[in-house]
């Protein structure tokens, strides 16, 4: 069978949301066998040997980073560290399909902040949509309603915080290639955990805790390789809302590995973040064939 070019993105980038909720999941399994920053320092580790394997076998043999690049680059690793940390700690204390839930606001909190801050054109029919889905949000979180979970809160700092990691990405110059910025990133990650792990602790490691480590290591490459594997593939408008499946991964794990399932309101809320996030990259796709006529 042969498959065309927009089914195989579509199958790469459903392979890239499911490796990274795998991640995720395993994470969660062993952050109640070890401290969070040992186990930030642990895949760190793992995850740097790993993408630097892949540089180096790709050609990449420096990391020399353009002097016009040392702020943004900062900036980035500064923001990938601290919505790191945010996203872990909703993660701990929270569902798996609910944290997913709040994450799948991403593409309008990008498309919001990228006409707010670089002048990207934004018409009413996408601003309108972002606010909508800004409405979905709430429902997730339920500020002010029983049963609400201050870490909701935290997810959605997350979120901020990788909108900017994003806007700083889009800054970087084209001299700096993305295997360097993907190995910079990984050490900078497990150096911090490691800094934190000495205030907070080490615990003996058994061969569950190293396998999901382990297992988390390889699932967060695997991700990072099948998205970089999914933009050379296809048509981009075609293949970005199969990002989504995130969601579908994360209810499954959360039911079978975790036994939740999310509440009504928190569904009607992932379902209108989902939508709202599917036509704001419709949209975006339009625009894109209308200028290329134009």
């Amino acid at each position: 069978m042969i498959l065309s070019a927009n089914l195989k993105g579509a199958l790469l980038m459903i392979g890239s949301m499911a490796a990274f909720t795998f991640n995720d999941a395993c994470i969660k399994l062993v952050a109640s066998d070890l401290p969070l920053f040992q186990i930030v320092f642990l895949r760190g580790v793992l995850t740097t040997l790993f993408i630097g394997t892949l540089a180096y076998t790709l050609g990449l043999r420096s990391l020399a980073i353009p002097r016009g690049d040392w702020g943004r680059v900062a900036a980035r690793t500064a923001a990938e560290i601290a919505s790191m940390c945010a996203f872990l700690v909703a993660l701990v204390n929270m569902p798996l399909a609910n944290v997913t839930s709040i994450l799948a606001a991403l593409p309008l909190t990008i498309t919001l902040a990228g006409a707010l801050f670089l002048g990207e054109p934004v018409g009413w029919k996408r601003l309108a949509a972002i606010l909508v889905g800004f409405s979905g949000v709430l429902l997730i979180v339920k500020p002010g309603a029983e049963g609400f979970n201050v870490y909701s809160l935290v997810a959605v700092v997350a979120v901020l915080l990788v909108t900017a990691r994003d806007l700083f990405t889009r800054r970087l110059s084209p001299a700096l290639p993305s295997l360097a910025v993907a190995v910079i990133t990984a050490a900078s990650v497990g150096v911090f955990g490691g800094l934190l792990m000495l205030w907070q602790g080490w615990a003996p490691v058994t061969p569950r805790s190293a396998g999901l480590v382990a297992g988390a290591a390889v699932f967060i490459v695997g991700g990072y390789l099948f998205s970089i594997m999914v933009m050379r593939v296809g048509e981009i408008g075609f293949v970005a809302p199969f990002r989504y499946t995130a969601l579908v991964w994360a209810l499954l794990l959360g039911w079978f590995v975790f036994g939740d399932w999310p509440r009504p309101l928190t569904l009607i809320g992932a379902a209108i973040v989902v939508s709202t996030g599917i036509f704001t990259l419709y949209r975006e796709r339009k625009l894109r064939e209308v200028a290329a006529d134009g």
